[in-house]
């Protein structure tokens, strides 16, 4: 759940991808080769995890992969990657809600980029974009994020007590 979590922002479609991966895992059980590795437990996880990452993506390629209306391929090719890091003092749980905020196509491309480690060449290919989009897309989304957290950040100053 926590890994499809980050890739939707509903818990009912959160669900329906498990779902389907769990569908998916059950229908190539065959493949699964058990000799892979010595831990044949930690190998099944790893394959499931790479099942669900794909359901994810081709449920988010499924869905509408634009942003008031308009289609995210090459929108801000010309935006630079920023690179900017996060902010310290934030929980895991209020992180992965703030990436959920994001809109889908922005999210995707976080996720892709940041959490699972692919290159902006292997996310152009997987999401069928261009590479400047998926740059664009993740500047963006670092953007926001950091806007949402901060946001966020100034609010629990202000309500908390001194």
């Amino acid at each position: 759940m926590k890994i499809c979590y980050r890739y939707t922002n509903a818990m009912e479609e959160c669900e329906e991808i498990v779902n389907e991966g769990f569908v998916k895992l059950f229908k190539n059980i065959h493949q699964f080769d058990e000799t892979r590795q010595e831990d044949t437990l930690l190998s099944l996880k790893g394959w499931f995890k790479r099942i669900l990452i794909n359901t994810c993506i081709d449920h988010y390629r499924k869905s509408n992969s634009s942003v008031n209306g308009h289609v995210l391929t090459h929108e801000s090719e010309t935006i630079a990657d920023q690179g900017e890091n996060g902010l310290d003092m934030l929980s895991y749980k209020e992180i992965i809600e703030a990436i959920r905020l994001l809109s889908p196509a922005y999210r995707a491309v976080f996720n892709l980029f940041v959490i699972e480690g692919l290159s902006h060449e292997e996310i152009s290919q997987t999401l069928g974009i261009s590479v400047g989009a998926s740059k664009s897309n993740l500047s963006k989304a670092r953007d926001n994020l950091r806007k949402l957290l901060q946001n966020k950040n100034l609010i629990k100053a202000y309500v908390s007590p001194p």
